[in-house]
């Protein structure tokens, strides 16, 4: 079984954040999704709802397998605990590819493919909320 694994805020979910979501189901058996903690969310985002909240919206979407809560620490014992195959970054997440990869794959002790998805639109919970 492959599981894949994808991570953002998700405050104000939008249809860039579903493109995502089914994109990064359709690489496996399995999604995890990793909503971001409120104490890891910078202050520019602003978020309107808190994390449970975002977390339980993100889990009644029917393509999302299990959502869960990040780490209070770093992505690296959250990779650890979910263990994934495939890591997904979307378009505009500032991840370098590598990085995550070899984090990952040092957290998971076997090789872990990293994959940016890209976008039907430039949507953005920032511009909805203004």
């Amino acid at each position: 079984m492959t599981k894949v694994m994808a991570q953002g805020t998700f405050d104000i979910l939008h249809p860039g954040h579903l493109y995502y979501f089914r994109k990064s189901a359709e690489k496996g058996d399995e999604l995890i999704v990793v909503v971001s903690r409120d104490s890891r969310v910078s202050e520019k985002k602003n978020t309107y709802f808190g994390e449970d909240e975002r977390r339980k919206m993100v889990e009644a979407l029917g393509v999302v397998d299990r959502a869960i809560l990040g780490s209070e620490g770093d992505i690296y014992s959250t990779v650890e605990q979910i263990d994934p195959d495939i890591i997904t970054i979307g378009y505009d997440q500032d991840y370098d590819k590598n990085k995550v990869r070899k984090m990952a794959e040092k957290a998971t002790k076997h090789e872990v493919k990293v994959e940016r998805i890209g976008s039907q639109k430039d949507y953005s919970s920032s511009n909805i909320r203004q």
